[in-house]
């Protein structure tokens, strides 16, 4: 890996990009989350996307006091995309449902290291979460407290002993994407934390959380919270994927 295709931050706390809105449509508001950015707040007055989308409803609205805004899914900071969040509680809990009941559509895109074989398929395994290292393993079926995982792919292209990977998920696991490919042997360009088997260390760990690496959420396709008609939502592919070769697949 060159230089040039490392993975590093390039957004800190007080180092803050320009929100990059992708629809406003009532009570819904799409972004398209840089990678290296918290969704959610945490403690410590970390800069999240949560936080810049409050602060700009708040200017935007002229509010005094404080701003809602419910959040019914969140990307890991690691990953780029589309992340929707709603301005009051009844959209938020309409929105939460179709997340919760599986109803909204999630296309990814990746690059993997190597090209996946067959060139598309269904990728299914039993993933095990450490909660406290932040860290996904794959174990056998039946293992406690594992819980299934299935993802549908498809390769693009391949470029340099690289692969453009569509991806659509069937479940929704911690870290799913990036380690049902890299136990393959074809991880996700920039994720170090999964590309071997260890497990991180606490100084490592908070090092991989800045990362960027080569998975993006392009397209959420989902029903407006209010009207409930059919709404598909998609993020342009971000700075760092440039040096990659990969251009984003036609509309389909």
């Amino acid at each position: 890996m060159t230089r040039d295709e490392t993975t590093e931050c390039p957004s800190s706390p007080d180092q803050i990009q320009p929100l990059e809105i992708l629809l406003d449509d009532g009570p819904l508001i799409a972004l398209n989350k840089p990678a290296g950015l918290l969704t959610q707040g945490v403690p410590h007055a970390q800069l999240t996307l949560e936080g810049q989308v409050k602060a700009e409803l708040k200017t935007r609205l002229g509010k005094p006091g404080n701003v809602y805004l419910g959040v019914p899914h969140r990307l890991d900071r690691p990953v780029s995309g589309v992340v929707v969040f709603a301005k009051n509680s009844k959209a938020a809990a309409r929105l939460a449902e179709q997340f919760r009941e599986r109803m909204v559509r999630k296309t990814y895109l990746a690059v993997v290291e190597g090209v996946p074989v067959p060139d598309e398929g269904l990728l299914e395994d039993w993933l095990l979460k450490d909660a406290v290292a932040a860290h996904v393993t794959v174990v056998p079926a039946g293992t406690e407290g594992a819980k299934r995982a299935s993802l549908a792919y498809r390769v693009l292209a391949v470029h340099q002993g690289r692969s453009l990977v569509q991806i659509e998920l069937q479940t929704g696991r911690m870290h799913q994407i990036r380690v049902q490919f890299a136990s393959r042997g074809w991880p996700i360009v920039g994720d170090r934390q999964y590309a071997t088997n260890q497990i991180p260390t606490a100084g490592e760990t908070d090092e991989l959380r800045l990362a960027q690496i080569a998975l993006h959420a392009w397209r959420l396709e989902l029903k407006h919270p209010i009207r409930y008609d059919d709404i598909r939502i998609e993020a342009p592919l971000p700075p760092h994927w440039d040096p990659y070769g990969f251009a984003l697949p036609k509309r389909v």
